[in-house]
């Protein structure tokens, strides 16, 4: 038995002791599609995590709670932790982190020796910036609505070393694949030397054609990085099938990781080109783990990723990805054509899934998450760039209908006003 299947098998084991035998039995034969649907079942996943009373949390894109079995993980290896003290860090940590790091390289379907385990994704993605060799006169492509903090990176190399940033705008409703991949095309020239792109736009649950986005810039010599933040262990997909050169992701978000914990992929040949963001003479140019330096950390918080990744393995992400999709859908096609309402996120079904952004034209963004928590009790982010204007929604697996009903009805008396 391979290491898939044996984290398959586990994963049934788990949910069905969740679920009970019986009820197991009765689920696992259904479709992702069919059981996104079945309240039931995620109703028995909602019992899983101690949910805070004083609001429907659809805010889970920033950070996404641990269920109570990967906190009270841990916890026990805090305190294990603590326990062992130096002992455990001289002799122990390496050899931890490297069956965590291994964990982690097989669910995003590369090899250890492409990964590392970062803190977030902005530390990934900074590795990435940073670790070019830039000149005046080199060219990074990026697009407005990526994340401010790549976007503040590639400006303070553009500050340092006189490089430059061409900067395109995605639209919100794209007509098709094409459309998207021109636009990066059109930005880049002969000097481009890198080019990002959002796997999932944060601020619009946009998901973008990575995989065409990559053929056509290494068409034309140009190394592609990934943010896929809100992607990872949300879509189902494996990192090499993109084609990117880096990808970075944060784990405290879909994979339910305590906070402090990312991962940094970079395809083999592209690692001896990365500049360190820490010295560090132990590793040679080709080896990944020269990126890798962290100093004395929280161990512990690797130590959770390996259960978070069983958890994680025992629900499916074939059946997350679907569910987050049908919770989306469920609330935007309820506001979409309502007057005064703005869906900022495409139509397209296949464009996005769990998160979506939705405006009312008569409320500034931070008005409306103001009133939808304060009114409504419902917890949300005001987003307010460039085209993006509105409340950001992301539920999470265990969300109910019910609760984004509350969400419907709270916008369309707001939107009547």
């Amino acid at each position: 038995m391979d290491k898939r299947d044996f984290l398959r098998t586990l994963g049934a084991t788990t949910v069905a002791a969740m679920l009970g035998p019986r009820l197991w039995a009765q689920y696992e034969p259904l479709s992702p599609a069919a059981l996104a649907e079945d309240e039931t079942f995620w109703a028995a996943l909602r019992a899983k995590y101690r949910l805070k009373p004083d609001y429907i949390n659809l805010e889970h894109g920033f950070y996404s709670i641990q269920s109570t079995d990967v906190l009270e993980a841990f916890i026990a290896s805090v305190r294990d932790v603590n326990y062992q003290g130096s002992y455990y860090m001289r002799t122990v940590q390496a050899a931890d982190k490297l069956a965590a790091r291994t964990q982690l390289a097989t669910l995003a379907g590369c090899t250890p020796a492409e990964l590392i385990i970062t803190r977030n994704t902005t530390e990934s993605l900074d590795t990435v910036i940073a670790g070019y060799d830039w000149k005046a006169g080199d060219e990074a492509v990026m697009a407005v609505q990526d994340y401010g903090a790549m976007l503040d990176q590639f400006a303070l190399q553009a500050k340092r070393y006189g490089m430059v940033n061409r900067v395109v705008s995605l639209p919100n409703d794209p007509r098709s694949d094409d459309e998207i991949v021109q636009l990066y095309a059109n930005a880049i020239t002969p000097k481009t030397r890198l080019l990002l792109v959002s796997h999932l736009v944060n601020i619009s649950g946009q998901i973008l054609p990575v995989r065409r986005i990559a053929d056509m810039a290494h068409a034309k010599g140009v190394a592609v990085a990934v943010d896929g933040a809100h992607a990872f262990a949300h879509l189902d997909f494996r990192i090499p099938d993109l084609g990117a050169d880096y990808y970075a992701a944060s784990l405290h978000k879909w994979l339910g990781v305590p906070l402090g914990a990312g991962l940094l992929y970079v395809k083999q040949e592209r690692i001896a080109g990365l500049w360190p963001l820490f010295g560090d003479m132990g590793f040679a140019d080709t080896d990944i783990a020269k990126l890798n330096h962290t100093g004395t950390h929280p161990v512990h918080t690797d130590l959770a990723i390996r259960h978070a990744i069983s958890f994680h393995d025992s629900i499916g992400v074939a059946r997350k990805e679907a569910r987050m999709r049908y919770l989306q859908r469920y609330w935007t096609t309820k506001v979409r054509g309502v007057a005064n309402i703005v869906v900022n996120t495409p139509t397209d079904p296949m464009r996005a899934a769990g998160i979506a952004n939705v405006g009312v034209s008569t409320m500034k963004p931070g008005d409306l998450a103001k009133t939808l928590l304060e009114k409504y009790r419902i917890w949300t982010v005001a987003i307010d760039r460039e085209n993006v204007r509105g409340a950001r929604i992301t539920p999470h697996l265990y969300t109910t209908p019910t609760e984004l009903d509350v969400l419907v009805r709270a916008l369309k008396e707001l939107a009547a006003a």
